[in-house]
C-alpha cells in the first residue's frame, strides 16, 4: 500500500472511531424536554404540591428546569375537551416523556401518541382504564403509579359505618364514565349489604348536578356521603366539603387535602409522594430504559386523617379505635 493510501485509510479509520464517542457526548449533554399534563385547575394548592414535588424529585436526580431539561405544563381542570387539546399539544412538542395526572389524561395522551413515553400518577385501575397491558409488564408507552386497587373502596364505607353508625344510606360521588368509577362503585356496593347500607350514585362531572343530588339526597335521614378517588370529585372538592356541612352529612374522602380542607374523614395514598417517585421513572426514561419494562408501582402506605372540629360540628363521637389509628388528627 502506498503511504498515501495508508494515511487516507488511517485517517478514515479514526474518525469513525471517534465520532460515536462525539455524537454521544452530544446526545447526553443536548437539553431534554418533558410535558406534564393535569388534570386540576392551575391555582388548586394540592396540584402545584403535586407539581413541585415532581420538579423537586427530577431535581435530586440531575435534571433543573432550564439547565438541561425544559419542562412543559399544561392545566385542564377536568374538562375533557381541554384534556384532548392539551395532550395533542404536548404531543406536537415531541418531549421525551410526558409526566400524566390519573386515567383521564394518560388516556387523553395515548390517543395521541404510541411512541412518546408516558409516566402518570395517581390513577386507579390502569389495566381497566387500558392504560397497560399489566402491571408487571405495561407493554406499551405508559407506566406509573397507581393509587389504590378498586377492592379497597369497601374500606370507605367500613370507616363511614364506623364514625356514623346511625348511616344507612350512601351517596357515592363519582363519573360513571371512568372504569375506576364504576370499579370503585361496584366494590362499595359489594360489600354495602353486610353493613346494611343501601348506595345510591351521583355523577360529579357538573357542579350543578352535584348540589342538587346532594341536596335532594340530604331529605331524608341517615345519610352518608363517599366521594370515590376521580377527577371530578378532586375539582369540586370546596363544593362537595361545603355540601356535606351544610346538611350535616358524614362524609369519608379518598385524599388528605379533602380532611385537611374541613371534610370529616379521609383515608388513602400519599399523592404527593406518588408525583416524586414518578420523577424517578422519569429519570430512568430519559437515561434510556422502555416504559414497556417498567412496572406499574401500586402504593405501598395508606393514610387515615380525622378532622375532629368537623366531627363535633356532625355531633359524632369518634370511637378510640379509629384515634389511635390516624395517621393524622386535625383538631
Amino acid at each position: 500500500m502506498r503511504r498515501r493510501e495508508f494515511i487516507t485509510t488511517l485517517g478514515c479509520g479514526a474518525a469513525t472511531a471517534v465520532w460515536p464517542l462525539a455524537a454521544r457526548a452530544q446526545q447526553a449533554d443536548r437539553m431534554r424536554r418533558i410535558g406534564v399534563l393535569m388534570n386540576w385547575a392551575v391555582d388548586d394548592p394540592q396540584a402545584q404540591a403535586s407539581v413541585a414535588a415532581f420538579v423537586q424529585g427530577l431535581q435530586q436526580l440531575g435534571w433543573t428546569d432550564g439547565r438541561n431539561v425544559l419542562i412543559d405544563t399544561r392545566w385542564t381542570s377536568g374538562n375533557a375537551d381541554d384534556t384532548r387539546k392539551y395532550a395533542a399539544e404536548l404531543v406536537a412538542l415531541a418531549p421525551d416523556v410526558i409526566q400524566a395526572s390519573g386515567a383521564s389524561t394518560a388516556g387523553a395522551l395515548l390517543k395521541a401518541t404510541r411512541t412518546v413515553p408516558i409516566v402518570f400518577a395517581a390513577t386507579a385501575d390502569p389495566i381497566g382504564a387500558g392504560l397497560v397491558a399489566s402491571m408487571a409488564r405495561p407493554g406499551g408507552n405508559a407506566t406509573g403509579f397507581m393509587n389504590f386497587e378498586d377492592s379497597m373502596s369497601g374500606k370507605w364505607l367500613e370507616l363511614l359505618k364506623q364514625i356514623a353508625p346511625g348511616v344507612t344510606r350512601a351517596a357515592v360521588l363519582g363519573d360513571p364514565t371512568l372504569s375506576s368509577g364504576r370499579g370503585q362503585l361496584g366494590a362499595i356496593q359489594t360489600v354495602a349489604p353486610s353493613f346494611g347500607v343501601e348506595v345510591s350514585p351521583v355523577d360529579v362531572r357538573d357542579a350543578g348536578e352535584i348540589e342538587r343530588a346532594i341536596t335532594e339526597f340530604a331529605g331524608s335521614p341517615n345519610g352518608g356521603l363517599i366521594a370515590l378517588s376521580n377527577p371530578g370529585t378532586a375539582i369540586h372538592r370546596k363544593l362537595i366539603i361545603m355540601l356535606a356541612a351544610r346538611h350535616k352529612l358524614p362524609a369519608v374522602y379518598f385524599e388528605h387535602t379533602f380532611a385537611a380542607d374541613g371534610g370529616l374523614i379521609s383515608y388513602g395514598t400519599d399523592y404527593i409522594d406518588q408525583y416524586r417517585q414518578a420523577a424517578g421513572y422519569v429519570d430512568r426514561i430519559l437515561k434510556g430504559e422502555k416504559p414497556a419494562n417498567l412496572p406499574v408501582r401500586a402504593p405501598t402506605k395508606f393514610e387515615l386523617v380525622l378532622n375532629l372540629k368537623t366531627a363535633k360540628a356532625l355531633s359524632l363521637t369518634v370511637p378510640n379505635n379509629l384515634l389511635s389509628t390516624a395517621d393524622e388528627v386535625i383538631e
